[in-house]
């Protein structure tokens, strides 16, 4: 029995060994694998925080270089952002219904300074007339522009339309001030037709002063600008300073001297304000345009009172401009033995660009500067 099974074990063995002779050669010993094969098994090499740090500041430097370029050849952008018209704020406002703002005792309706142009307009009345507005057709609210009220036409400032928010804001200040407001889009803003140019918006703001001009008679009227509207009002007041008519007063609130001097205190200018050939750049694309805003020189060519208000802390135009233009009226003939004043607003206030309706101060001011009466109380 012993014999029978070691020769069946040793049968087993031999068998065994053959298979091993007949195996390939590749299963008998450890794989081998070059370091091509090893970096394909372990997968795409990652990228660390440096290299990515790195390259994101690659794509930043290629970007600072180009933009001005790229403004250069293209002088249409420049335009674009100094009117920003196609920023509108608030974006499902219908202008059509300025009761949705809270604006109850306002109407809006449509002017057309010229063929195929029509512009948006909204007239408030004075707080003392709110509740006999409503419901109320263009024909009474024009009726009621020969009252005894004054009247204030409000250019407003690039970006938004009439119906922005703090806009709305200042109409309620100074309709419960006693006034009568009336304001608009200027062509490409808003609701209005055509596309922005500084010569349409002034065209515009002529257009619709003398539309209420004809409609208060001898009823005082005052311009009010504010930011880039500050520039659409001294072209205005200029021209009719020129033609012997000017208004009873300017007021101008966060001006600036000219369009150059703006664009190069803009804060979006800070990363190129320094760069070799700027003004080359960016400021030659301004003029390119067309576009000037000279509030430094058309106060000299303006006799009619002058009212600057400017806040200490407003960054988009800052307080200086204000200042220098203030200093540049006092020193204008034109102006000489008209009453030229600057009010400062505190940077504690935090009224910054926008916020200036908001101070209490404001329809003392108004009232001191325009020798109007307090409205009447209720």
């Amino acid at each position: 029995m012993r014999k029978r099974r070691t020769s069946s074990t040793t049968v087993e063995q031999e068998e065994g060994d053959e298979a091993l002779e007949d195996a390939p050669e590749e299963t008998s010993r450890p794989a081998a694998y070059s370091m091509s094969d090893m970096k394909t098994f372990a997968g795409p090499r990652r990228r660390g925080p440096v290299s990515k740090v790195k390259r994101a500041a690659k794509w930043l430097l290629m970007l600072y270089v180009c933009v001005p370029f790229v403004v250069k050849l293209c002088p249409s952008i420049q335009a674009k952002l100094v009117f920003l018209n196609f920023v509108r704020v608030p974006f499902f406002l219908d202008l059509k219904r300025p009761s949705d703002v809270g604006l109850d005792h306002t109407l809006n309706f449509y002017l057309q300074p010229q063929q195929k142009l029509r512009i948006g307009v909204w007239h408030t009345v004075p707080a003392d007339i709110w509740r006999e507005a409503g419901g109320q057709s263009q024909e009474w609210f024009e009726s009621t522009l020969s009252s005894a009220h004054p009247a204030i036409l409000y250019l407003h400032g690039n970006t938004g339309t009439r119906g922005g928010d703090h806009r709305v804001e200042l109409y309620k200040v100074l309709s419960s001030s006693g006034y009568h407001v009336v304001t608009f889009d200027y062509r490409g803003w808003g609701d209005s037709d055509g596309s922005p140019s500084e010569g349409g918006m002034t065209a515009d703001a002529l257009f619709v002063y003398q539309w209420l001009k004809e409609r208060r008679g001898q009823g005082r009227v005052y311009i009010w600008g504010h930011s880039l509207g500050t520039g659409v009002a001294t072209n205005l007041v200029r021209r009719l300073c020129d033609g012997g008519s000017p208004p009873d007063a300017l007021i101008l609130e966060s001006p600036f001297t000219n369009i150059r001097e703006e664009a190069r205190s803009h804060p979006f200018a800070t990363v190129y304000r320094y760069l070799p050939g700027f003004d080359w750049f960016f400021l030659d694309a301004i003029t390119a345009n067309d576009i000037r805003f000279a509030n430094d020189d058309n106060v000299n060519h303006i006799s009619c009172p002058v009212l600057i208000l400017h806040a200490e802390d407003d960054h988009v135009v800052p307080f200086h401009l204000g200042k220098q233009l203030y200093e540049v009226a006092k020193r204008s003939r034109s102006l000489s033995g008209h009453k030229v004043e600057f009010v400062a607003f505190p940077s504690s206030l935090a009224y910054r660009h926008k916020l200036i309706y908001s101070s209490p101060q404001l329809p003392r001011i108004l009232r001191d500067f325009l020798d109007t009466p307090p409205p009447k109380k209720e």
